[in-house]
């Protein structure tokens, strides 16, 4: 069971949940117990976040409901890891009709995802290979691309750019590094940008982009 802290920080975005915020509670909670039975067989969060894993993954994954709406119906998470941010965003998005498609190409990583999903009952498809890999024409239009903690921002666009539609947006979570790697992305990448402040990290932002496409000389 969380404490009250973990709970709060949950609850803050349970007018977001398509499911009962009881039931995105117990789910949390199986996850929770997953994470740390596999954690010690593979390093899927740092060891010193894994008791704080309420505020410091759960509900860091849950701010993303704030950019979502109704009609994004397919989200595309890059390196998905231990499942953050997508993971949570899937719990939360029970009961409607929004599925999450997460690429991860670590096997045991990979194997822990596919527990998780299925465990939960979750609207999942893993894709266990690299993102380079994976044709666009294989995961139809993508509304959000979510991605945290994989790589630079420069990166992730680069990673994310295959798979951007008009209507497609990113959402990715950023560090205090944000308004350098904004930077060097704006040196290589067009891209329309909002910055949303972290509600878990005093000095992070959401990063979200639109319109994505590789600059031309």
């Amino acid at each position: 069971m969380p404490d009250s802290r973990g709970r709060d920080a949950v609850l803050r975005y349970a007018a977001h949940f398509s499911a009962s915020p009881e039931q995105v509670l117990a789910d949390l909670e199986s996850y929770a117990r997953l994470l740390e039975k596999w954690q010690r067989i593979q390093n899927l969060v740092s060891r010193e976040t894994l008791a704080e894993v309420w505020t410091r993954h759960f509900a860091d994954s849950l701010q993303v409901l704030k950019l979502l709406t109704g009609n994004d119906r397919t989200i595309l998470d890059l390196g998905s890891g231990g499942g953050f941010p997508a993971l949570p965003l899937a719990i939360a998005s029970k009961g409607m009709d929004r599925r999450f498609i997460l690429v991860e190409p670590t096997g045991r990583k990979a194997s822990f995802l596919r527990t998780v999903a299925r465990e939960l009952g979750l609207n999942v498809k893993l894709e266990a290979r690299r993102t380079q890999d994976i044709d666009s024409r294989e995961t139809g239009p993508i509304d959000v691309i979510t991605s945290r903690a994989l790589a630079s921002l420069p990166q992730l666009c680069a990673l994310a750019a295959p798979f951007f539609g008009p209507q497609t947006r990113a959402v990715f979570h950023k560090g205090r590094e944000h308004v350098e790697e904004l930077a060097e992305s704006a040196a290589l990448w067009q891209h329309d940008v909002v910055l949303v402040k972290s509600d878990t990290d005093e000095s992070g932002v959401l990063v979200e982009l639109k319109n994505l496409r590789l600059k031309t000389s």
